[in-house]
């Protein structure tokens, strides 16, 4: 009985107060209100365990119920009969929420120094580089970005890289059908000679030898290990290759970095075209939008080890997902929450967002796989963004037709919307919104908002305990630091890919077209969510869409690699999406 009273609630809200009542029923309904919100209280506390609903359906809302009611929006808190209330219209601050003021102050500058020599200077005839990339589009991304430099610090030709086709998400695309491949090599000439294939020598083709380095691995760390392999071979193929460049490097090798992501790597003609068509239809319903990286797929939520919720099913359910990753050590669930190291709801980030003044009116194009929970889990940040889209009902059937097949064709779509939003919004930080926060601060410092979810957890726990003017006043600190602001970052913290701060400098006051180096001081916690040069943990991993359920593929042959204990984790490195 329990159960059903809770699902009851949970649909239906038979607390909300009628606009019109006479003063005696009104008196009436007040009494029996507290008294089930009380009863409703004790059954389901906030964060606690939900139960099984009808039919084995899973309860995974964290929260008490929330409840819309319009026009107003009302929802009635289950602590002290006090007004939760979402008003509909935006904030105050107008444009400031849009784009930051300072965004004009900083461009992209990511030329090589006269001290950087031509290509065809350092490029010697006899070593080949080849990589394999691992995991989702922009995981790849980051392999073939460092796939340059390490052809760099190494004097030689780099071969066209090599895409993840065969593992989990056995996506068949290869490089020349998701990227450009005469624009990479020609972009990258003066810095790296590229090529398609290794040549024959003597009429013979040569096969590479393959070996696999550290993570982060330093220049001097190529120098020691792969060189020495690379004069005897002459051709080498780094395999399972995505961060296996450290984050810090000299200033020339950051910059070199820069243009091979945010110039080299261009799309294909095709997938240039379906995304450029997206973004006009989002932006003829609305003039601009917000694009939301979700990022609250199944496979992601069991590799962070986070609970929502849902009871002895969502353990079951995740907890068999987690079995993929062998080496994958138990972690307390309230403590990861604490910490920000779980994603937010979808609930919880209509909430932020409302709460930071998106009006109801806003469009939101919305980037993710398979929901956990589905439609259930959704209900409540579609009804806070009634406009709520995807490419899938932006586009027909038949024009995702081509790209339906391919993952990463479908990524690289998400990939462009999102770019060309007014305002991005990660829900935590995987690969796609590292690549993407780093991409909108480099060319011109376009809002990209990050929840601070370690601070934002206390928040929504309690905010059935505050009016909806003091939880969206709390959430608005909150946020401070966390809204793709200039000077949210210290030099040298933070992963590059998203703080590319050798890449960005300052205009200088009254002279536009000198620049000077960007010197950024880090506000509140910005950086704290940020790996560093140590081990893999969830956020490095590509989560968050596309992911399917399948095999685990970390059964490859590793007699050729070279391994280093402790500092690479196989099983993980073959779990990752966008």
């Amino acid at each position: 009985m329990g159960s059903r009273r809770r699902r009851h609630h949970h649909h239906h809200g038979p607390w909300l107060v009628p606009a019109v009542a006479p003063a005696a029923a009104a008196f009436a309904a007040a009494g029996l209100l507290l008294v089930v919100v009380a009863f409703h209280c004790f059954l389901s506390p906030p964060l606690g365990d939900g139960g099984k609903g009808g039919g084995g359906r899973v309860v995974r809302r964290p929260n008490p119920p929330f409840l819309l009611n319009k026009p107003a929006e009302v929802a009635r808190s289950v602590i002290g009969a006090v007004d939760f209330t979402v008003p509909s219209g935006g904030s105050k601050l107008g444009e400031e929420l849009w784009e930051s003021k300072a965004a004009g102050n900083f461009f992209g500058c990511s030329n090589a120094t006269k001290q950087f020599a031509d290509a065809k200077a350092v490029t010697k005839s006899d070593r080949y580089l080849m990589i394999a990339t691992s995991g989702g589009l922009n995981q790849q991304r980051t392999g073939i970005i460092d796939a340059v430099v390490a052809a760099r610090i190494l004097n030689a030709t780099l071969v066209i890289p090599k895409l993840d086709e065969e593992s989990f998400w056995n996506d068949a695309s290869d490089f020349a059908e998701i990227f450009d491949v005469d624009s990479f090599i020609y972009s990258l000439s003066n810095d790296v000679k590229v090529i398609r294939q290794v040549p024959d020598m003597n009429g013979k083709k040569l096969s590479p030898y393959k070996m696999r380095i550290p993570r982060k691995c330093t220049p001097k760390c190529y120098e020691n290990r792969v060189l020495p392999a690379l004069l005897k071979k002459h051709v080498i193929q780094l395999t399972k290759f995505d961060y296996r460049v450290s984050n810090r490097l000299e200033t020339d090798l950051q910059k070199l970095r820069c243009r091979v992501n945010y110039h080299a790597l261009q799309f294909t003609d095709p997938i240039l075209r379906m995304g450029e068509l997206l973004v006009q239809r989002m932006k003829a319903k609305s003039g601009r939008f917000i694009a939301l990286h979700l990022r609250f797929e199944p496979d992601m939520l069991a590799f962070s080890g986070c609970y929502y919720g849902g009871g002895d099913i969502e353990r079951r359910e995740l907890g068999e997902i987690r079995k993929r990753w062998k080496t994958l050590h138990a972690s307390n669930p309230d403590r990861e929450r604490r910490q920000g190291k779980c994603p937010l709801t979808p609930e919880e980030v209509g909430l932020m967002l409302r709460a930071l003044g998106f009006g109801k009116d806003v469009h939101l194009y919305v980037a993710s796989g398979d929901v956990y929970g589905g439609e259930e889990t959704l209900a409540p940040l579609k009804a806070l963004f009634p406009n709520f889209h995807s490419k899938e009902t932006l586009a027909s059937k038949e024009e995702l037709a081509p790209f339906l097949p391919y993952l990463s064709r479908m990524a690289a779509l998400d990939f462009i919307v999102c770019d060309r939003s007014d305002v991005f919004v990660t829900n935590n930080n995987g690969n796609m919104a590292r690549m993407l926060a780093g991409r909108r601060r480099y060319f011109g410092h376009r809002r990209t908002i990050r929840p601070n979810a370690k601070k934002l957890y206390s928040l929504f726990l309690n905010r059935t305990s505050m009016s909806w003017d003091t939880f969206a006043s709390k959430v608005l600190t909150t946020q401070k630091g966390f809204m793709g602001e200039p000077n949210e970052i210290k030099l040298g913290r933070g992963e590059f890919h998203e703080h590319p701060m050798d890449c960005i400098c300052a205009k200088a006051k009254g002279k536009i077209g000198q620049s000077k180096p960007h010197q950024i001081k880090r506000a509140g916690e910005a950086a704290e969510n940020h790996s560093s040069d140590g081990d893999l943990d969830w956020r490095d991993l590509d989560y968050g869409e596309h992911t399917p359920l399948g095999r685990d593929s970390s059964k490859e042959s590793e007699s050729d690699d070279i391994r280093v204990g402790g500092s690479d984790i196989p099983e993980l490195e073959d779990m990752m999406s966008d």
